[in-house]
């Protein structure tokens, strides 16, 4: 393991996560770009998908928290990013590529993950709130994967997880009409491991961090590993449904999608399709 591997100099030149440490074997990482709400752009959601790596080889990492800066968590994907994915065919290559390895990454990394989520939780933010070890919502949070409102299918983790977390009926029910949730019934149905009032989120998280840092490294990892083999058998779904949600990129719905949204107007898709 080189020196740069155990002293956090492996996570010099990031420029849309931000880290710290709130003690010696925990890193907290931070979703920073305040402007658009810590909304994904194309430079965050390629670190998202790096630094999962990242964590897995620093030995002085034990337990991870990921989290938003300020009053958000994410507002989701950075509208101009999404414009560019609809219209240059390499972007859409790269960022479907990205978008797998942000789910991958992390269910493949070895270190627990506690994710603090609090205001909108969206878009590929979400993605690592709800793939984390241990979910941890703030009751008023805004939840909502908002992929069907843009006109594409929810592709970038509802598939793997959201059913194995709330079932079936629930997943289909909030995926398919874009219906949010508050971090409360969240927790409610399943989605989340813990709901806490916005101002015990951190200590919570870190507090819940802390324990597993200094628990058993190799019990709590392979754990980790077995659990997650849940969610690598779900691999083809998800792979399916990130497949189609790119497909979509190509439509005329996500067009009007991305229109509705920047005007704040309900969309108008049409009533017609070839499907």
């Amino acid at each position: 393991m080189s020196a740069a591997a155990s002293n956090g100099e492996i996570f010099r030149g990031y420029e849309r996560l931000r880290f710290e440490r709130p003690h010696p074997n925990v890193l907290r990482i931070v979703m920073h770009n305040p402007e658009r709400l810590n909304a994904v752009d194309q430079v965050m959601h390629g670190e998202l998908a790096r630094v999962w790596r990242d964590v897995d080889v620093d030995t002085s990492v034990s337990a991870v928290i990921i989290t938003g800066h300020g009053a958000a968590f994410s507002a989701g994907g950075d509208f101009r990013m999404i414009e560019r994915i609809m219209n240059d065919f390499d972007t859409r290559a790269r960022n479907w590529k990205e978008a797998r390895d942000i789910v991958f990454n992390l269910l493949n990394c070895s270190k627990p993950v506690v994710s603090a989520m609090r205001g909108p939780a969206v878009g590929a933010g979400l993605a690592c709130g709800l793939l984390a070890d241990i979910p941890i919502a703030a009751k008023d949070a805004r939840i909502i994967d908002g992929h069907t409102r843009l006109g594409v299918a929810a592709g970038d983790h509802a598939a793997i997880v959201w059913p194995l977390l709330c079932g079936m009926a629930k997943a289909k029910y909030h995926l398919l009409l874009c219906e949010a949730l508050s971090g409360e019934e969240a927790e409610r149905i399943g989605l989340v491991a813990l709901a806490v009032d916005d101002a015990e989120l951190d200590a919570r998280a870190l507090e819940i961090a802390v324990r597993l840092a200094e628990g058993a490294p190799s019990a709590i990892r392979w754990t980790k590993y077995a659990l997650n083999n849940w969610l690598r058998s779900a691999g083809p779904a998800f792979d399916t449904s990130l497949a189609l949600e790119f497909l979509g990129f190509s439509s005329p719905d996500v067009r009007e999608g991305l229109a509705a949204h920047r005007e704040k107007r309900q969309p108008d898709f049409p009533r017609e399709s070839p499907l």
